[in-house]
């Protein structure tokens, strides 16, 4: 039997404001246990939640990037459940007028377009964090996180494989962050992402019982997880066995998802209206003033660096990455004029410096300006591409600007007709094996001729020229 794969995926998106979204307590991260939680946060008798018009904002910026209907009148509800790290016993969170509703986002999944839409995405608060390692045979809470705000994602179940659910997960992070309502950051869990997972036999209407898989803090593991889930679905289901409805965690160190809980439905939670928080109005003026505060979107911007620099698509989205990488290339493309090749030397070999030293491109050593600069040397004839790599390990290594190292490490291109016709013809008279393969019709030969011909100029002659003045003396 054939099986389908079907996964929807609800991410928890820490917004960026400064103080929670019911409280003047501050988000910042990494203060010690339990001093930014204030009698609102561990919910003290007679306190009262104040809405954080800031966090309202950022639900509507998002809905307005992704094309969604904006609920003008939201309404928050009470989520009841009990964790020891839940200091109210019930969660402050939207059910049945979230914020944002529908929307979608697209996807390139081998080289296929695809879209994903959106369910909704609702505000609510967090809660606390259980601490195990650092004590023995007992828990500790520390409840600095209860009350930061975050928007909930979540997509219909329209993705089909596990590359098409860490590309979803992808897009959204570069969104989030482009916009400015996340950090992104995942190892603090600023994005947390959980996976609802299920298969059916192909052809079949009906879905398959789904597991959750919770709080997945990294693509890699995204992936790892749903990959196994699905593997142990299709196992089980062939065996005879029946899928039960669950939530699930995901051990890294074995690869393997382990039932946490049966999986619990909106009932259980007893969800009603939070009596002492008002309905949300949003008005066009206050809409309309966000709107004003949008940059150009990823989307957008694929769109005009295809136009404006000749990048593929592919490339484009690459380059869209992050807002800071999309800033960098436009930045070092208009300094060459040269949108392609500064394509190439961003994916290439910046990326792959930026790998090596395991620094983001806003830590580059290297600047935008000096990037382009050095494409300009390439296409102005001054370097050749061996060359301006020499040329780039000086930049980054902080050696100077890029004709101050050209100058002082001896790299111009060779470009004198006279000196090159020189070495010419020297190594056509030490390789006469060579010239004899070459008119006798074996291409190799002219290859191996053109190396000689650089190697005795120390990589510095003009590759163009050389292959036309080897072509006028084998005629």
């Amino acid at each position: 039997m054939k099986w389908e794969t079907v996964i929807g995926l609800e991410v928890h998106t820490q917004l960026a404001t400064k103080s929670k979204i019911f409280s003047g307590s501050s988000t910042a991260f990494g203060a010690a246990p339990n001093t930014q939680a204030s009698a609102v946060d561990i919910a003290l008798p007679g306190v009262l939640p104040v809405l954080n018009r800031g966090a309202v904002e950022c639900a509507i910026k998002f809905g307005l990037a992704i094309g969604a209907n904006l609920n003008r009148v939201n309404v928050f509800d009470r989520k009841n459940y009990f964790y020891p790290d839940l200091p109210k016993g019930y969660q402050i969170s939207q059910l049945a007028k979230p914020i944002v509703e529908g929307g979608a986002l697209t996807i390139v999944v081998d080289g296929e377009e695809k879209t994903v839409h959106l369910t909704r995405a609702h505000l609510e608060e967090d809660a606390g964090k259980s601490l195990h390692e650092d004590f023995h045979g007992m828990t500790g809470i520390d409840l600095n996180r209860a009350g930061t705000p975050l928007l909930e994602i979540v997509s219909e179940p329209e993705m089909r494989s596990s590359a098409e659910a860490v590309a979803y997960a992808r897009a959204l992070h570069t969104l989030v962050t482009w916009i400015g309502i996340c950090d992104g950051n995942m190892q603090e869990g600023s994005f947390r992402v959980d996976a609802n997972v299920s298969v059916r036999p192909v052809g079949q209407a009906e879905f398959g019982t789904r597991r959750e898989i919770k709080n997945l803090n990294s693509f890699k593991f995204l992936q790892q997880a749903i990959d196994y889930e699905v593997r142990w679905q299709i196992e089980t289901l062939e065996d005879g066995g029946r899928i039960e409805q669950a939530t699930v965690l995901f051990d890294p160190d074995r690869g393997e998802t382990r039932m946490m809980r049966s999986k619990e439905e909106a009932h259980d939670y007893r969800y009603f209206p939070d009596p002492d928080l008002l309905p949300v109005k949003l008005d066009e003026d206050w809409i309309e003033q966000v709107r004003a505060t949008l940059p150009e979107l990823p989307a957008a911007m694929q769109v005009r660096f295809q136009n404006d620099y000749g990048v593929s698509a592919y490339d484009a989205a690459v380059l869209t990455g992050s807002r800071a990488l999309a800033d960098y290339f436009e930045a070092a493309a208009r300094a060459c004029g040269q949108g392609k090749l500064a394509a190439n030397w961003v994916m290439g070999e910046l990326s792959a410096a930026l790998n090596k030293a395991e620094l983001d491109i806003a830590q580059s050593p290297v600047s935008a300006a000096q990037l382009g600069t050095l494409i300009a040397r390439i296409q102005d004839g001054t370097l050749s591409g061996k060359l301006a790599k020499q040329v780039f390990e000086g930049l980054w290594e902080g050696a100077g600007d890029v004709d101050a190292i050209i100058e002082a490490r001896g790299l111009k291109q060779m470009s004198d007709s006279g000196e090159l016709e020189k070495i010419v013809d020297e190594v056509l008279a030490a390789n006469p094996k060579s010239v004899e393969e070459f008119r006798a019709g074996k291409d190799k030969a002219f290859n191996a001729l053109v190396g000689q011909v650089m190697k005795a100029s120390r990589g510095k002659a003009n590759p163009a020229q050389v292959n036309e003045l080897l072509k006028a003396r084998l005629q």
